[in-house]
């Protein structure tokens, strides 16, 4: 077993923020320590914290999380925060509004940036989500970084997914349409001593009698006031109702069986692209010149890359290496 697998299973935090570390910097280490933590996981509610920027989605967490510790739950969270373009940097945001909880030894706090996902996730929040389910807690928190209709990268992965709304953000149904409507399994009206809340309940409704009128599960609607830790309880509550629900019906089964599958592709891909890139490093890209001139397109020039990779790898699996690897480029 991996060392710091086994320090996860011993509770070990910094063993657990190494582990993520690893995990966020792509270590080569990392398949290997997420393979041997993978029988430990399965036991944790996730659940997705989703919605439009602003909506107060980091407050509403950051209430949550007292308000669980106070029913005796261990709390992990993973706070995804928007990444600059530029510089690859992220303002985490959650650091600041979450330090009351820092030195709670039931509750662990990791902020990470989209590293350019348009989903609401980074690439790696799914292995983050993974390491803390070993770690052993009860509950997972998965805050998304708020990009409105595309992010819907959040139901690959959580249990529950509730989407923060409040008053006064606009005509419900342009700010979300379909997509991110559909993926809750609750909506949470927050700022919910503002004006507008009537209206915005009754266009909640009427987009639910349209949208999920024969869906089994009709997600409920909750009123909080996160700065007044009003409606917590109830939000709580709904939150289990529904987890019971999936795992009764099946649904939880099901979506992490999708999940699973998803992510595997996803591994496949990316190792594939790390490999090919290294390969591609190593060699003479006159591809681009011949791009660059229009002599060769874009498409046909990625398939030719394509076809050279998995010829490379057929050649190295049969064994056949050195001269009959070089004669492969062309240069023998």
């Amino acid at each position: 077993m991996h060392p710091l697998a086994e320090r996860i299973s011993n509770q070990d935090e910094r063993a657990l923020a190494k582990a993520i570390s690893t995990v966020e910097n792509d270590s080569e280490e990392k398949l290997e320590l997420l393979k041997d933590i993978h029988p430990m996981t399965g036991r944790a509610h996730y659940i997705g914290m989703t919605g439009s920027p602003g909506a107060g989605k980091s407050s509403l967490v950051n209430r949550l999380i007292t308000y669980l510790r106070k029913q005796g739950l261990t709390v992990g969270v993973v706070a995804v925060d928007p990444t600059s373009p530029f510089s690859g940097g992220a303002l985490l945001g959650d650091r600041v509004r979450m330090a009351e909880h820092f030195t709670d030894p039931g509750v662990f706090i990791r902020s990470m940036g989209t590293r350019g996902s348009l989903g609401g996730l980074s690439r790696t929040t799914k292995e983050t989500v993974r390491l803390m389910d070993a770690f052993g807690f009860d509950v997972i928190l998965i805050e998304t970084v708020g990009v409105g209709q595309s992010e819907l990268d959040i139901m690959k992965i959580a249990d529950t997914i509730a989407v923060v709304l409040n008053p006064g953000s606009g005509d419900v149904v342009q700010v979300f349409k379909a997509g991110i409507m559909e993926i809750a399994d609750l909506f949470v009206v927050n700022k919910a001593d503002l004006s507008g809340v009537p209206k915005l309940l009754a266009e909640l409704e009427s987009m639910l009698d349209i949208v999920k009128h024969d869906a089994p599960w009709r997600p409920p609607i909750v009123k909080t006031v996160s700065v007044r830790n009003e409606g917590l309880e109830e939000l709580w509550e709904k939150m289990q109702i529904h987890f019971a629900y999936s795992k009764k019906s099946g649904e939880r089964e099901a979506r992490r069986k999708t999940s699973l599958e998803r992510e595997v592709i996803e591994v496949v891909h990316a190792e594939m692209m790390k490999k090919l890139v290294e390969q591609e490093e190593s060699r003479d890209k006159s591809w681009i010149e011949e791009v660059t001139s229009g002599s060769v397109d874009p498409y046909s020039a990625a398939i030719r890359l394509l076809k050279d990779y998995v010829g490379r790898q057929s050649l190295r699996g049969r064994g056949w290496e050195g001269e009959k690897e070089r004669s492969f480029d062309g240069e023998g």
